[in-house]
């Protein structure tokens, strides 16, 4: 039986497991197109004091820029030896008016629609900075168009909150898996949501045909769009920049692990292309899904051909709604062939347990789909393939002074009520995070 019967084989059976790329570590292939990082970079620089303007929440500092935290009581509250390294949280849950990684693509795809609308009118000049786009005459221009989107969560609510404030009419299409408070924030806010049954990639099937019959419509595609890809690899300079404030080296001595759930691909396919491109081989991008939703994983097995989680006969039915996606995207898949060193799977009562273990080390609040990460330095480490990973790259002598650095996607904005009710689930499911077999 191949490896990659096995890995399948274990999916079948929701059981969790670490499959390592076997493209790892090959020579990147350029990207087609061509991915400009630098333009995603100067275009929210130059947004900021617009961001600042449209928020009220908009105290000091950016709005797409979140902090970078000690975890090392989280990795000793799970059991990690202090031979493994040291834990820091990429705190996104934490980012400011949309509470997720979302919020970095989501804002600069509609600023960069938004841009490109006020060019073609000569409401700002290029590169110019941004806050012309709050001007009574760009709110007008904005009316009269759409920005739509279909999402099974966090995208809607960065897509939605930024489009409304900028004047567009905002349209949300969501999955009947969608979380009802987060369908309420956007309805608070202007935007029209519109629900659908099924899963995600019906939503956004409907918000694709919708926009494309309306040529004022702008339609969000997080399967394909680079708007959105880049601003996610823009994050990848910002993290550089608090590792070295830290005094935190990367380099062939100190490797960089990092660790991000994965849905469709685009937030953490974008934030492992940017990492790729500063660090290079000295760091590890691992992802993270639900055991019921593994569509990176399959996708990455699959190669070239299109596969979803429910050719394996999973039902993509899980709690970390954000992560229910059933196909990769068929942009972020290719990209990751060389550049992504493996995807692991985890359940339900795991995430939750993670979560559960977060608020009593760290009074962090996040979302399951945000806890998924969390794994990810004991699967590295611990489990059998995450062993073979180090010990083939000679990496074992250097885990101790490796830095595992978790992304956290979402969750400050959960409503208390229904963060209680993650916590009661934490506290009442006996978990096992020995990923030894994995």
């Amino acid at each position: 039986m191949s490896y990659s019967d096995t890995i399948l084989g274990r999916l079948r059976e929701k059981r969790p497991s670490l499959w390592i790329n076997p493209g790892a570590g090959q020579a990147p292939e350029a990207a087609k197109p061509a991915i400009d990082i630098a333009a995603a970079e100067d275009r929210l620089d130059r947004a900021q004091p617009l961001l600042a303007k449209l928020f009220s929440r908009s105290a000091a500092g950016r709005l797409t820029h979140s902090p970078l935290v000690a975890a090392d009581a989280l990795g000793a509250a799970l059991g990690a030896s202090n031979q493994m390294g040291r834990w820091l949280i990429k705190a996104d849950h934490e980012l400011p008016i949309a509470g997720s990684v979302k919020a970095r693509g989501g804002f600069h795809e509609v600023l960069a629609y938004a841009e490109r609308l006020a060019v073609e009118q000569g409401l700002v000049a290029p590169g110019a900075p941004l806050t012309t786009l709050a001007s009574p005459e760009a709110r007008e221009l904005f009316s009269r168009h759409s920005v739509v989107v279909g999402s099974t969560g966090n995208l809607g609510l960065s897509i939605g909150l930024i489009s409304a404030a900028l004047g567009f009419r905002a349209i949300v299409h969501m999955s009947s898996d969608a979380k009802e408070w987060k369908k309420q924030r956007l309805r608070d806010h202007g935007v029209v949501v519109i629900e659908h049954a099924g899963d995600y990639a019906n939503a956004v099937a409907q918000g694709r045909r919708e926009a494309e019959a309306d040529p004022s419509s702008h339609f969000v595609d997080d399967e394909y769009s680079l708007d959105l890809f880049v601003g996610y690899a823009a994050a990848a300079r910002e993290l550089a920049a608090q590792l070295a404030e830290q005094n935190i080296a990367v380099d062939a001595q100190h490797p960089l692990f990092v660790y991000i759930p994965c849905g469709v691909g685009g937030a953490p396919g974008g934030i492992a292309f940017g990492l790729k491109q500063l660090f290079g081989d000295h760091v590890h991008c691992v992802f993270a899904e639900p055991a019921a939703s593994p569509c990176m994983m399959v996708q990455m097995i699959a190669g070239d051909e299109p596969m979803s989680v429910y050719s394996l006969g999973l039902d993509n039915r899980t709690e970390a709604d954000g992560l229910a996606v059933g196909q990769a995207s068929l942009l972020v898949a290719p990209l990751m062939r060389t550049r992504l060193a493996g995807v692991y799977t985890l359940t339900d009562d795991q995430m939750f347990s993670l979560l559960g273990s977060a608020e009593q080390a760290l009074g962090m609040t996040v979302e399951p789909s945000a806890a998924a990460g969390m794994a990810g330095p004991l699967m590295m480490t611990q489990s059998a393939a995450g062993r073979a990973y180090v010990a083939a790259r000679g990496l074992g002598p250097l885990v101790a002074g490796a830095v595992h650095v978790v992304w956290t996607t979402g969750g400050s904005l959960v409503p208390a009520a229904e963060y209680q009710k993650f916590l009661d689930r934490a506290r009442k499911t006996p978990t096992n995070l020995d990923f030894g077999d994995a």
